[in-house]
């Protein structure tokens, strides 16, 4: 079992590709759509995601705190999910 975060946009083709993925996959994960956000908490989930894409670019997966997987990368994940 790893720990997923997955933030995304809810208009985002490529968000929904790697959402179908992980779910076709059974994997469990924590869904974050930015920008569903607003204020102080958008401003502190967009420093979040810094830390791991400094781009800001969508969507970023992040594996076990770890690994992180910027866009949608079937094979990627698949090799870090253990899949």
């Amino acid at each position: 079992m790893h720990n997923v975060t997955f933030y995304g946009l809810s208009t985002c083709g490529w968000c929904k590709r790697t959402k179908r993925f992980l779910d076709a996959n059974g994997v469990e994960y924590k869904l974050i759509y930015v920008d569903l956000l607003r204020g102080a908490e958008r401003e502190r989930i967009v420093a979040e995601i810094k830390q791991w894409n400094p781009q800001v670019s969508f969507p970023t997966v992040v594996v076990d705190d770890q690994t992180v997987v910027i866009g949608y990368r079937q094979d990627r994940l698949r090799e870090v999910l253990g899949l």
